[in-house]
């Protein structure tokens, strides 16, 4: 399975939870580019987290993916299309708790772990059936898959950095995944 990070958009250049923004023009060019560069493999089945930027990486790759919501990023509530500075500004004690106890959800939205734990279900799915995977999909849901592969703990997901337009590669093997770091695509 290759989990690839969109390119970017908006809401990654201004570090904002994503509201549904598209690619930039700049973030665009660089998926275009990188469709020569996805790492060679045999056919697979493509899929993509169903955020725009997401979707729009996937095409961009030359990959026809299908959405899937259980692959979606983490829903954050009312955060949602906020940057992270007003966040802190407004809630500065809701932040703390967002990135120090993976149980809490200030935003009224989806804790950490809860995020892990619909990513372990949707991982688990995918090992269920015999095949290659490709999929475009939020650096949270890269992040929670990094984290689930190394057995680690849900709170140490804000520990994994995801840089733009990167292929994480897990194979499964003896009932665990095994993991690869991100590798850039094209020129990001």
């Amino acid at each position: 399975m290759t989990l690839i990070s969109p390119a970017r958009n908006e809401a990654s250049d201004d570090v904002r939870f994503d509201g549904g923004s598209v690619l930039t023009s700049a973030g665009l060019r660089a998926a275009s580019t990188a469709a020569g560069t996805l790492p060679p493999a045999p056919p697979a089945r493509h899929f993509a987290s169903p955020a725009p930027r997401c979707e729009q990486t996937a095409e961009a790759l030359g990959l026809t993916a299908v959405p899937v919501a259980r692959a979606a990023g983490c829903a954050m509530g009312r955060w949602r299309g906020r940057t992270l500075e007003e966040v802190a500004a407004a809630e500065p004690e809701g932040v703390r708790r967002w990135l120090s106890d993976p149980e809490s959800a200030p935003h009224g939205g989806e804790s950490v772990r809860e995020l892990c734990a619909r990513i372990e279900g949707w991982l688990a799915e995918l090992a269920a059936r015999p095949g290659r995977v490709v999929a475009v999909v939020e650096p949270d849901v890269v992040r929670a898959a990094v984290v689930l592969a190394l057995g680690a703990p849900a709170g140490s997901l804000w520990r994994v950095d995801v840089e733009p337009l990167t292929a994480t590669e897990f194979s499964a093997a003896a009932g665990r995944w095994n993991v690869r770091p991100g590798t850039r695509l094209g020129r990001v």
